[in-house]
């Protein structure tokens, strides 16, 4: 599919999209530049908001091969040969990994005058289930977990999100795969806390609710499990589940339109800038910065 963006993708939309992602990241970029230090940096080649808005619209295109993209970038965006080396444009990315992820978090603390928040996890595997037994990537750091709404077990990590009703990512966490959404929920619901939140059963702990309330003063709800004494009723349960409709409509987001389950980076530091990036350009989109 990377390979025929060059003959599908319409050039006055592209760069109607670039556009708006250089206009706002050159805005964020100005309140932080103090904190970038870069040796020599009247010797770049390309200025860090270039390098940002590149980077982004690649994620906002769906692209999870940074080779492909390059190419596609040399060849439809800096056709005069202007654009930094594959090698260096991978480097600069991850040189500005604090500033992705610092206008993100900007962008997500928007959510807190939203109605309410949903969290959930989403599994993204790091090679095929065949080949658990003997992939070498992020060895001691991922592990076999299970996805119970696909009903198999996978190698990878797995990323725990919090998102507002209106769709805007805002706290997240990445663990192993084997992680439970109980360890890593209180994480993520207090990096950019909400008081009203919703999860599913996975997130059922008495503790974990007084905890968020007495500390964080947020309020936690989940459905009930059948086995429970005394369940709400059924009109209780079925509203639950339509405010926690959200989140599983982002994940499919995501994955579909966003390529975030195809990460390819080999190291944590690609990895990490390659999610944010996703994240942030998802952000935009969902607050209408920019068209998708």
């Amino acid at each position: 599919m990377q390979e025929h963006f060059h003959f599908t993708t319409d050039p006055a939309k592209l760069q109607k999209q670039y556009a708006a992602i250089f206009c706002f990241v050159s805005a964020q970029l100005s309140l932080i530049q103090m904190y970038l230090h870069r040796r020599n940096r009247h010797l770049v080649k390309q200025e860090d908001e270039v390098v940002m808005a590149v980077h982004l619209l690649g994620k906002l295109l769906g692209f999870s091969s940074e080779r492909a993209w390059h190419r596609f970038v040399t060849g439809n965006l800096f056709t005069n040969g202007s654009f930094l080396e594959r090698s260096r444009y991978n480097r600069r990315c991850r040189a500005l990994g604090f500033a992705i992820k610092w206008i993100r978090h900007e962008l997500a603390k928007r959510g807190q005058h939203h109605a309410y928040a949903v969290v959930d996890s989403l599994p993204l595997p790091l090679c095929h289930p065949a080949r658990m037994q003997r992939v070498k990537r992020f060895r001691e750091i991922a592990d076999m977990g299970y996805c119970a709404s696909k009903k198999q077990w996978y190698y990878g990590f797995k990323l725990h999100l919090q998102v507002t009703n209106q769709g805007l990512a805002m706290g997240y966490v990445v663990t192993e795969a084997s992680c439970h959404d109980v360890k890593a929920a209180e994480t993520v619901m207090t990096q950019i806390p909400h008081p009203y939140n919703f999860g599913d059963k996975g997130y059922i702990s008495h503790a974990l609710r007084e905890k968020l309330y007495e500390e964080h003063q947020a309020a936690f709800w989940t459905p009930s499990r059948h086995n429970q004494k005394h369940g709400p009723s059924k009109a209780w349960e079925e509203w639950i589940r339509k405010k926690r409709k959200v989140i599983e409509t982002v994940f499919s987001i995501l994955v579909d339109q966003y390529r975030i389950t195809d990460i390819r980076a080999n190291s944590m530091a690609g990895f990490e800038v390659a999610l944010d990036g996703i994240l942030l350009a998802y952000s935009l989109v969902t607050l209408g910065l920019v068209e998708r």
